[in-house]
């Protein structure tokens, strides 16, 4: 995959992904009752979770490397957001709220690993 129409299309479904992190961020945030961003603990959760299925998935059927690679780089690709988690727990770090700040990083860290594992061990059966 290295032509135009595969870039558009990985350009297109990263548009969609990112459409579907803001839908689901803003869909978390107004049930949201504590103040911490839980919206994007649910967004690269089930990023990494679907990034594990498609590996997983992709390892047992070779010859979709196309698609994999649009729903992989592009969709979750615009979809997930490390750098929002990241920007979240500085700021958390940044106003006092140091241990929240730590349960943050590091708890997303562990989920979206069991996520990952737990993807990747669902695609592959």
């Amino acid at each position: 995959m290295t032509g135009v129409p595969e870039l558009a299309l990985v350009a297109l479904a990263g548009g969609l992904g990112a459409a579907s992190r803001f839908l689901l961020d803003t869909l978390v945030a107004r049930h949201n009752r504590w103040s911490t961003p839980l919206g994007t603990v649910a967004v690269n959760v089930t990023a990494c979770f679907l990034l594990g299925l498609l590996t997983g998935w992709g390892a047992t059927h070779p010859g979709y490397g196309d698609a994999a690679a649009v729903l992989g780089v592009g969709f979750l690709g615009g979809y997930s957001t490390f750098s929002t988690a990241s920007v979240e727990g500085a700021r958390l770090l940044l106003v006092g709220r140091g241990a929240v700040a730590l349960a943050h990083a590091l708890g997303m860290l562990v989920v979206c690993l069991a996520a990952a594992a737990a993807g990747i061990a669902a695609g592959s059966a």
